[in-house]
C-alpha cells in the first residue's frame, strides 16, 4: 500500500531523493571521485577496451568528445548560473566585499601560469599548457570543504565559491581566446543570435521550458560548429538566465534551472567526463614522467604551489593595499587552507590539458596524471590544515 504521507510510487520517491542528494556538494564530489577511480581501475586493467570505449563514434563525434563538448556544457551552464547569482545577490554584488575574492582569484590564475612556465621552460611544446593550472574545480573543492570543515564560518565557503566562479569565467575566456584554432564566423554569429534570443526571452519573462531547451541546443550546436569550444555557449546561457523573481513566480528562472539541471550536471555530466578523461596507465613510465617531464612538473607546481601563492598572496596584498577587507569571521590561517584547496584543478584542468595536448597521446596522459596527483596533494594538504583550524576554533570556544 502507498503511504498516506507520501502518495507517490516508490520509484518517484527514489528519483526525487537521488536528485536532492546530487544537489549537495558532498555527494556530487563523491560521485565524481568514484567515476575517477573507476576510470583508473578500468584503464589499468585493460587500456585497449577503455580506449575503445572513448573512441566509440556516435553521430559526428566520438564518445569522449560528446562528454567534453556536450556534457561539460551542462556543467558550465550551472557555473554560469552561479556567476550570475553571485553578481546579483552574492559576494560579487558588493564591490567592496567582492574585491577580496576577485583579486585573489585573478592572482590565483596569473601566478600558477607563471610558475608553470618557469618550471617547464625549454620543454617541448611547454607553452601550449600554460593555462592548465589556472582553474579551480568548484564541485571538488566545495565537496572537500563540506566534508572536512563544515563547522567553519559561512564566509569561508563564500570566499571559495566566489574565487571558483571567477576562475571558471576566466577559464572559459581562456579557452575561447587561446584554444580556438579556426572560426566559422557565420556559425558563430548564428550562435550569438540564438544566445541573444534566449536573453531577450528571459527579459520578457517567457517561462516556457520547451521553448528554451531547443533554443539552447541550437545555440550549442552553432557554437560547436563555429570552432569555438561549445562550453562557451553554456556559460553565456547561464549568465543570461534571469535571477530576479517576478510577482507571479515562486522562484526565479535561474533557481528553477539550477534545481533541475544541477543533479544532471553532478550525477551525469561531470562524472561521465571524469570517467572518460581520467583513465591513464599508472605504470613506471607514466609515474616517472611526473618527475622527469618538466611540463608535468609545471602542472603540479602550478596547481599546488602557484595556486596557494596566487590566491593567498593576492588576498593578503589586496588587504594590505586597502583594496579589500578581510571578514571579521575569518583569520589568515583560514584563507591559507582554502588557498591550498584552490589547487584542485580537475575538471577544467583536464579539459584544458586535452585541448593543449590532445594530439599527443603520451604527453596528454602524462599531464592527466599530473593533474590527478596535484589535485590529490592539494586535497590532502588543505584537509589537514582545515582539520587543524576546526579543532583550534573548537578549543578556543571551549576556553571562553
Amino acid at each position: 500500500m502507498r503511504s498516506e504521507k507520501w502518495p507517490f510510487p516508490a520509484h518517484t520517491r527514489y528519483a526525487r531523493a537521488l536528485a536532492e542528494a546530487l544537489r549537495t556538494e558532498t555527494i556530487g564530489g563523491i560521485v565524481m571521485l568514484v567515476a575517477t577511480l573507476a576510470a583508473l581501475i578500468w584503464a589499468n586493467a585493460s587500456m585497449d577496451t577503455y580506449t575503445g570505449l572513448r573512441e566509440i563514434t556516435i553521430g559526428p563525434l566520438e564518445l569522449y568528445k560528446w562528454a567534453q563538448n556536450g556534457l561539460l556544457t551542462i556543467f558550465f551552464f550551472v557555473a554560469g548560473l552561479e556567476v550570475k547569482e553571485e553578481l546579483v545577490h552574492g559576494e560579487l554584488a558588493n564591490l567592496r566585499k567582492a574585491a577580496l575574492p576577485i583579486i585573489a582569484s585573478l592572482s590565483g590564475m596569473i601566478v600558477p601560469a607563471l610558475v608553470y612556465l618557469a618550471v617547464s621552460w625549454g620543454a617541448r611544446d611547454a607553452a601550449r599548457g600554460w593555462a592548465i593550472p589556472t582553474a579551480t574545480d568548484i564541485a571538488f573543492a566545495l565537496a572537500v570543504l563540506a566534508v572536512t570543515a563544515s563547522a567553519m564560518p559561512v564566509a569561508l565557503r563564500a570566499f571559495l565559491l566566489t574565487c571558483a566562479v571567477v576562475d571558471d569565467l576566466g577559464a572559459i575566456t581562456i579557452i575561447a581566446v587561446f584554444y580556438t584554432d579556426h572560426v566559422n564566423v557565420l556559425m558563430l554569429l548564428l550562435g550569438a543570435a540564438l544566445i541573444a534570443a534566449y536573453g531577450v526571452l528571459q527579459r520578457r519573462h517567457v517561462t516556457t521550458p520547451w521553448l528554451y531547451v531547443p533554443l539552447a541546443v541550437a545555440a550549442w550546436y552553432a557554437v560547436e560548429v563555429s570552432g569555438v569550444h561549445a562550453t562557451v555557449a553554456g556559460v553565456a546561457l547561464g549568465l543570461l538566465t534571469r535571477v530576479t523573481t517576478a510577482p507571479d513566480e515562486q522562484r526565479s528562472p535561474a533557481e528553477a534551472a539550477d534545481h533541475y539541471v544541477r543533479p544532471i550536471s553532478a550525477g551525469l555530466a561531470v562524472p561521465v567526463f571524469a570517467f572518460l578523461s581520467a583513465g591513464v596507465k599508472l605504470d613506471a613510465t607514466s609515474l616517472g614522467a611526473m618527475f622527469s617531464d618538466r611540463v608535468v612538473l609545471g602542472v603540479i607546481a602550478g596547481l599546488v604551489l602557484g595556486k596557494f601563492i596566487g590566491v593567498f598572496g593576492g588576498a593578503w596584498l589586496s588587504v594590505r593595499l586597502g583594496l579589500a577587507k578581510l571578514s571579521e569571521e575569518l583569520q589568515w590561517r583560514d584563507l591559507a587552507a582554502v588557498s591550498l584547496l584552490a589547487g584542485i584543478g580537475f575538471t577544467v584542468s583536464l579539459l584544458i590539458g586535452d585541448l593543449a595536448y590532445g594530439d599527443d597521446r603520451q604527453r596528454s596522459e602524462a599531464v592527466t596524471t599530473g593533474i590527478l596527483a596535484a589535485s590529490l596533494i592539494a586535497s590532502i594538504l588543505a584537509s589537514v590544515l582545515l582539520h587543524i583550524r576546526v579543532r583550534n576554533r573548537r578549543n578556543a570556544l571551549d576556553d571562553v
